[in-house]
Order: structure tokens, then sequence, then C-alpha cells
């Protein structure tokens, strides 16, 4: 059993226990061990982790593990001291406090979820204390709308839609029970994005996303093993597709604006990463980086290109059954976890494309027999194009929509985008449907871009 694994599995027993002394904190405590249920702290007299040599000493300073660091019974005794002082404060009358810190819910166990807060800013009280209280009024807002329950009203789009055009997902748990989180970075879709929502209702969905989905994971992985502790997930990037182009202002921006909540008001809640099957240009940047950071954090982090080294560390940490088919396991694949979960009603699949239309611009979808077909078209556009539905195989066949005028009103970047149905009537199958759109401005008005959905629906 690995040190980090007898951490968590010997003190969960404590976690229900609000009031550790600091000879618990710091793993002084007889009773720490006593007090354990007998197949654990048989567990733990077996042990082969490191020993404290001096609770003076950070485990770090010690050679012991990092990712034992800052946990309950590895204090020192300033960590400790510190830890007393803040859980004062949150056992204050007010509630605000507690709620930011408890941002998963008392599932979390306090002795966990402060150890957490403090381990963020090392165990110095003012910046810990700077910290809940920006956390605090950074959720505010969110707070009020109850963190934004409903997925779509809080895209301003559905949530498939949003998904297509940024591919993440949590699926599966690992070994160590936290959920896996997945996000295929490389096929992000900045211009389809700005085309359905604008980043203040992303950062909507990223409360939605960390309340309503990821709490709720972790809640449930505790409720089914009473000894889960860690409220932390793994994390799998995959860089596939990435280019230098991608890697834009506008795209950095709304990774920025997520990462800077998670951060502030989710801190230390990255167990693992994995950045796989990273382009060249990026290996050698994250050479860089890592320099950069501190040992504990880098070594959260592994970047691999090939996919044997890749699928084999994730198996190492994830079993097969959860992890998905795409990735080297027998799990469901990520594209179908994503489908379920963000298809509504009688959605059966979706296909969407930018359609950048300078004069004119096209695209096709295949309709089966028993489907039918739902066309949107999202834009942003101030020039506004017509579009034109019809038989594919046939320009003399049916034409479903004629001229039909889609066009953006106003520039501020703030207010939502423009969208319209095109089909006044679901089309049915089979049917091979193309969508044209010309352009409503001159020769010199530039490229416009239109985001196309094509919703194939069960009957």
């Amino acid at each position: 059993m690995s040190s980090s694994t007898e951490e968590q599995s010997g003190t969960s027993s404590q976690s229900s226990l609000s009031n550790w002394s600091k000879e618990q904190l710091t793993g002084k405590s007889v009773a720490f061990v006593e007090g354990l249920p007998e197949e654990t702290a048989s567990r733990l007299s077996i042990s082969s982790a490191p020993k404290r040599k001096s609770v003076s000493k950070a485990p770090k300073d010690e050679g012991i593990d990092p990712a034992l660091w800052g946990r309950p019974g590895h204090l020192t005794d300033a960590e400790a001291d510190t830890y007393l002082q803040f859980k004062k404060v949150i056992d204050l009358p007010s509630g605000d406090f507690r709620d930011t810190i408890f941002c998963f819910g008392e599932e979390e166990g306090e002795v966990y979820a402060l150890c957490r807060w403090l381990r963020a800013r090392k165990f110095v009280y003012d910046d810990v204390m700077v910290m809940v209280k920006e956390a605090t009024k950074c959720e505010a807002e969110a707070k009020k709308a109850l963190f934004y329950a409903d997925p779509a009203a809080a895209l301003g789009c559905p949530q498939a839609f949003y998904n297509r055009q940024y591919p993440q997902v949590y699926s599966g748990i690992a070994k160590n029970g936290m959920p896996v989180f997945y996000s295929k970075v490389g096929l992000i879709d900045i211009d389809a994005i700005e085309c359905i929502t604008t980043i203040a209702n992303i950062v909507k969905y990223h409360w939605y996303v960390m309340i309503h989905d990821f709490a709720n994971r972790l809640r449930n992985q505790k409720k089914s093993n009473p000894e889960f502790n860690r409220f932390e997930c793994v994390c799998v990037m995959d860089l596939a597709n990435l280019s230098m182009g991608q890697l834009n202002s506008r795209t950095l921006s709304l990774i920025k604006e997520q990462s800077a909540i998670d951060s502030l008001c989710f801190p230390e809640t990255l167990n693992k990463m994995y950045l796989i099957n990273s382009p060249r240009f990026f290996s050698a940047t994250w050479t860089i980086i890592k320099g950069w950071l501190d040992p504990r954090t880098a070594s959260k982090v592994e970047v691999i290109s090939n996919r044997k080294v890749w699928e084999k560390s994730l198996l190492d940490y994830i079993d097969a059954d959860q992890l998905p088919a795409d990735y080297g396991g027998k799990g469901p694949i990520t594209q179908d976890s994503m489908d379920k979960e963000g298809f509504t009603g009688k959605l059966k699949s979706l296909n969407s494309e930018v359609l950048y239309v300078r004069t004119s611009a096209s695209t096709k979808c295949e309709v089966q027999a028993g489907e039918e077909l739902e066309i949107n078209v999202y834009t942003r556009s101030t020039i506004g194009a017509k579009f034109n539905v019809f038989d594919a195989n046939n320009k003399a066949g049916t034409n479903w929509a004629t001229d039909v005028p889609v066009k953006h009103i106003g520039e501020d970047p703030e207010k939502m985008p423009s969208s319209l149905t095109l089909t006044k009537q679901n089309i049915k199958g089979p049917a091979s449907v193309e969508v044209k759109a010309k352009s409503m401005g001159g020769r010199f008005a530039g490229s416009a871009n239109y985001l196309v959905v094509f919703s194939v629906m069960n009957p």
C-alpha cells in the first residue's frame, strides 16, 4: 500500500470528528492509532511509510512523499497551530466563510476541508484568510443564483451544443476513488463557442459543473465508500490536434477564467494530471514551465506523447473498466458519455460546422430512415447571410428553407449571439440535406462566422 493511500485510509475513521487535537494533527497521538478500527490500525502498524523524524520540520524537508505534506496526521507543530487558529474562525456563528470552505458539502469532513485550504497558502494564516474572503466575494453572485443548477440556462444554449465545441466530461473513477475528468483541449473550437455563448455564461456553466456535477460525484463516492476523504480529481488533458494557432488570446481567456475560479474557490482539488498526445512544441514549453513550479505541484503532472506509454500510465492509475475505451480501457468512450449527459428529449446525434462566409459557403448532413432533422444557426455577424436548405442530391428537389436571413444586431461581446431555427418542421429521413449561406454584404464586407448545428432526432 502506498503511503498516500495509508494516510487516507488510516485517518478516515476520524473524518466525522471535527475536534482533532494537535497531537492527532501532527501524528504524535497514540490515540490517533488506537482509536482506529482494528483492520486500519493493523495496516498502519506495518506501514512502510517514512516516519516523522522531527515535528518541527515539514515532511517534504525529511524526504517524505510530498503528497503527504499538509495532510491531517502529518502536520508540523506550527502547521497544527495555524490549523487550530483557522478552525476558530470557521466555527464563528456567521456562515459565509464556512459555506465557502465546505464548497463540496460537510461530507468532506472538517479536518480535510480546512487542510485543503491551508495547503493552498502554505499554512500562512493571513494569506489563507485573504483567500477565503476573496473566494466568498467571488462566489457571492453565483451563490444567489444557486450556482446555476440548469446548465442550458447557464450557457444560453443546449449543453450538448457547447460540449461539441469544447469536449470535456467526467467519466469513471481512479483507483484512489477520485473522479476522472477528460478534456480534449486540441478539439476546442473557439470560433464555434463565440457563435453560441459568452465568456460570462461559460463562467456560470463552470459554477454548475463544480457545484452540481463534480461535487455530487464526490459526495456519491463518499456515500459508497465512507473512507474516501480526498475530495480531489484526476485530470486527463488530451492535446491531440492542438496547434499553435489554437493557443490564441481568445482560447486562453476562456481557460483562464475557469482556472481562476478553481484556484481561488476550489483549491487543492487536483490529485493528478496527465497531459497526453502533446505536440512537440508543447513538450519543449513544458520543460521550461516545470522548472518554475515547486516540486509538489510539478510531481502531480505528467506530460506523455507516446500512446503506449500514456495508456500504461493511465491503467496504472485507473482500472480498465473505469477507463474509456478511446483511452485504452474498457469503459464507455468519452463521446458517448458526453452525449448521455448533454442530450435531452429526442436528440439522437449531433453534428455541427462553422461556415466562414465571405460570398457563400455550404455544409451537408445525412438523415437516415426513421430519423428527423432540426437545423439551427448561431452567429455574431452583423453582416448577415441568407440561408437555403435543400435536397443535396437534387437541386430541383425539395427546398426546406429559402433565403432565410440570419443577422446579429449589436457589437457587444457580452451580449448573447443571435440564433434561428431554419426548419419550420423537422426534415424526415431518409434525406441528404445541404445548407448554403450567401453573404448579405458587399464584395468588400469581409468574412463572417455562422455555426450550423444539425440535431438528428428520434421521431
